[in-house]
């Protein structure tokens, strides 16, 4: 990339203007990751929703649930929440990849390359660097994509909660949730679900993309979208756990939870195996394009920075 000055009375002078790879790979992993959570943000809204519910649902079904956002809330509804996911993913999205990149070439074998276990090492490390980046804005992206929502989350008399902007929320659980802690509430069955995440995904990108021939950007897709499936289907269980533990201190939550363990152990025996589950089918359909469209959009914004 070069930059152009015109100093008063002097010719165009051409100043080389170095743009480094790790900058390259943040600027796409945010670009990839706040175009890909606009696209999928109500079937976010919907997993979200689902996951938080008891036993007795308000929402059930996928074309129930968007009628019954659409009639109640409107088209704001079915994006609320996103201002907040999109600031939350431009830091994770971004050092997730450039952090995914920089791992990878410390384990380049030269000629060789990196291997599988290379690349799974890799993505497990990028999970783990943007968790901690990006988890305060994840809890408060949670909170307020269900501020509106009818839910009776066990406690039919409770009256919802209206949580104010981000900021504010973040304050109000730093003061009456324990601080840096409430912040944080959750990020250990995130990061046991984000990090195999990342890496199953990352891994399984790159292993689907080897076998096809000439790329191209629906190629990429597709293998995108697959590898998001199943990279989700195996540590879905932790994303349901995250979401449980995001919610315990609002005023109209009564889950109560010791641990992680503890978590698991109530939720099948008070509402079954499939509580682990719950809101799988909406996941596939966000994940799927989510991934896909991720996946497309880093690739492409970093080949144009690489011509620039």
């Amino acid at each position: 990339m070069q930059l152009v000055t015109q100093p008063l009375g002097q010719p165009n002078v051409w100043i080389p203007f170095h743009v480094s790879d790790t900058a390259k790979h943040l600027i796409a992993g945010g670009v990839a990751g706040a175009i890909s959570r606009t696209v999928v943000n109500p079937m976010e809204r919907i997993k979200i929703l689902f996951q938080i519910q008891g036993p007795d649902s308000a929402y059930r079904g996928i074309i129930p649930t968007l009628k019954k956002i659409w009639t109640e809330e409107g088209f704001r509804g079915l994006m609320a929440g996103n201002g907040t996911n999109v600031i939350r993913i431009i830091p994770y999205s971004a050092s997730q990849f450039a952090s995914y990149e920089y791992f990878k070439s410390l384990m380049n074998h030269g000629e060789e390359g990196i291997d599988n276990s290379g690349r799974l090492i890799a993505g497990a490390l990028a999970g783990i660097v943007s968790v901690c980046c990006s988890y305060p804005l994840d809890l408060v992206k949670t909170r307020l994509a269900i501020q509106s929502a009818s839910l009776s989350m066990n406690r039919p008399s409770a009256v919802p909660q209206k949580l104010p902007g981000i900021l504010t929320t973040m304050n109000q659980i730093y003061k009456h949730e324990g601080g840096v802690f409430g912040l944080y509430r959750g990020v250990l069955p995130t990061t046991l679900g984000v990090s195999p995440y990342v890496a199953i995904s990352f891994w399984s990108y790159e292993t689907l993309k080897s076998y096809v021939d000439n790329e191209t950007p629906v190629k990429r897709l597709l293998c995108g979208a697959l590898a998001g499936s199943i990279a989700q289907t195996v540590i879905y269980p932790f994303d349901v756990l995250r979401r449980r533990f995001q919610i315990i201190g609002m005023g109209n939550s009564s889950y109560k939870y010791s641990g992680t363990l503890d978590a698991l152990q109530t939720m099948v025996r008070q509402e079954g195996v499939r509580s682990l589950y719950r809101g799988l089918l909406p996941n596939y359909l966000k994940v799927g394009p989510a991934i896909g469209v991720s996946f497309v959009s880093y690739e492409t914004c970093k080949d144009v920075l690489n011509r620039l």
